[in-house]
């Protein structure tokens, strides 16, 4: 089996892959980069390739996936404490006027 041939994955690793994929993409990374991240973390959260016959049974683990998300959270901090205000009392009054338009 040639290196980087897919075949021992199952379908819902390969689904897994194509949406972190898409995640990286929407983020700016490129196509190569993001493919190659992508497998990176689905091999890190199931072990490799899980089809029959290849060395199922262990279990998932998600950190890698949450460790992404906590990531994404540097755009709001390079933000000056003005801004962030100004963002959280505009989220604010939209809260607050569709709760008013709900309980007309």
């Amino acid at each position: 089996m040639p290196r980087g041939d897919k075949s021992s994955y199952s379908d819902k690793q390969k689904r897994q892959a194509e949406h972190i994929e898409k995640g990286y993409e929407q983020r700016g990374v490129s196509e190569g980069e993001a493919e190659r991240r992508a497998w990176a973390t689905v091999n890190k959260e199931t072990g490799g390739g899980k089809k029959s016959g290849s060395g199922r049974g262990k279990p998932e683990n998600h950190a890698p996936s949450r460790k992404g998300g906590r990531l994404g959270g540097a755009a709001s901090a390079s933000r000056s404490a003005e801004e962030r205000s100004a963002s959280a009392k505009k989220a604010a009054a939209t809260r607050k006027r569709h709760a008013a338009a709900r309980h007309q």
